[in-house]
């Protein structure tokens, strides 16, 4: 079957001249965080979905849902807790059992309730940077102590950014309870290396921390023929003390369903997790649920034809930043996002904030490295058509180019 990942969807003004099934001169209110927060001028390329239509097997459950005109309280239904199964095992070598899933309204709730069941108020919740913003931000929100580590930095230009254990034990404390992991990595998209998770299970392990292995990213593996193994699979020692986290939001552009689910094969900790969020999430969304069953039981020929575009996207996009003085860039080995070193860019010299000249100058919206932990640095998002990349590529060489 052929995916149409090359047509623009028009996001700021669907629907626009169409209204109750007639004329209008007014656009349908389906508000947009990425392509809304900037303007009308700008060119989004920040936050985290894609601009692609979902896939058709998603998009024909939904209707028939829809069809359905009731939206009571839902369950998680069996068949969707079996799909998961089926593909845990045919992805990831990994045979998970119906029960140690837990559902849960996103991956940024399951985080911050992580650290309210696992941890006490004071103690230390540790990351490593750059990392996605609301890991920096869960022990201030739960009463906890942050503690983070820096990652080392490309050895050379090109080169991938690599886990730093010295500098991780180093921030371990005797209060340290709980480790917010991100594999594989938002925002450098490093598939981490066995050496380098050896090392951290070590640490884990010998300081007793529980971790949460955010695998948001991990269906999304650009490099052919690579398969994601998870942090509980590569070490089954760690399965006791950690929850993983999978959602369909990034891999089949699901994200404003708000589902995910925490892996958690150890009874006695999916007791401790499910008790201590009661009351503090809502039931399922019931077509987040129903959008999740259809995407991993018949949305993999949709991503692997996704991987594709991804990866020539990749290609054109290291092509530009090769032309841009004093800008670098570590090929993403995974999603759809790529980390941007603008510190030594000539034409961004002087700038407090790269992020913000290039939305002043170009017309173009990056994330801001500064809240991943590293300012200097920008994350750019090449989940959208190729027209639409090229656009806002033109605009940065403006800048950029020299």
């Amino acid at each position: 079957m052929a995916f149409d990942f090359a047509t623009p969807v028009e996001r700021r003004h669907p629907g626009a001249g169409l209204q109750h099934g007639g004329p209008s001169n007014r656009p349908s209110n389906w508000p947009s965080q990425k392509w809304h927060r900037y303007g009308e001028e700008v060119l989004p390329l920040w936050v985290a979905d894609m601009d692609f239509i979902s896939p058709p097997a998603v998009l024909e459950a939904l209707r028939a849902r829809v069809d359905h005109g009731v939206f009571g309280y839902g369950l998680v239904p069996d068949s969707l807790r079996e799909t998961l199964c089926a593909w845990s095992e045919r992805h990831y070598g990994w045979p998970i059992e119906p029960d140690w899933q837990l559902w849960l309204p996103g991956v940024v709730p399951a985080l911050h309730l992580a650290s309210l069941a696992l941890t006490e108020p004071g103690d230390g919740v540790l990351t490593v940077t750059p990392i996605y913003p609301p890991f920096l931000q869960v022990a201030e929100r739960t009463g906890r102590t942050p503690q983070q580590a820096a990652m080392a930095e490309p050895a050379a230009p090109g080169e991938p950014w690599r886990l730093d254990l010295a500098a991780l034990e180093a921030a371990i404390t005797p209060r340290t309870r709980l480790l917010l992991w991100c594999h594989p990595h938002n925002p450098t998209g490093r598939v981490w290396r066995r050496d380098e998770l050896a090392g951290l299970a070590e640490l884990v392990e010998r300081h007793g921390l529980y971790v949460v292995s955010d695998e948001l990213h991990c269906d999304l593996l650009l490099e052919e023929g690579a398969r994601h193994v998870p942090l509980a699979v590569a070490f089954p020692e760690l399965a006791a003390r950690t929850l993983t986290l999978w959602a369909p939001s990034k891999t089949f552009n699901l994200a404003g369903l708000t589902t995910a689910c925490a892996v958690i094969p150890d009874a006695t900790l999916r007791r401790r997790f499910a008790a201590a969020i009661k009351g503090l999430v809502p039931d399922g969304n019931v077509l987040g649920l129903v959008a999740a069953e259809a995407a991993y039981g018949q949305g993999d020929p949709w991503r692997q034809a996704l991987l594709e575009v991804l990866r020539n996207h990749r290609r054109a996009l290291a092509e530009r930043v090769a032309r841009w003085p004093g800008v670098t860039m570590s090929a993403p080995e995974s999603t759809y996002l790529a980390w941007l070193d603008l510190r030594e860019s000539p034409a961004l010299a002087g700038e407090d904030s790269p992020q913000r000249a290039l939305l002043e100058r170009a017309g173009v919206a990056l994330s801001d490295g500064a809240d991943f932990g590293w300012p200097g640095f920008a994350r750019l998002n090449f989940g959208t058509t190729a027209t639409q990349l090229e656009a806002a590529l033109a605009r940065l060489d403006g800048v950029l180019g020299g």
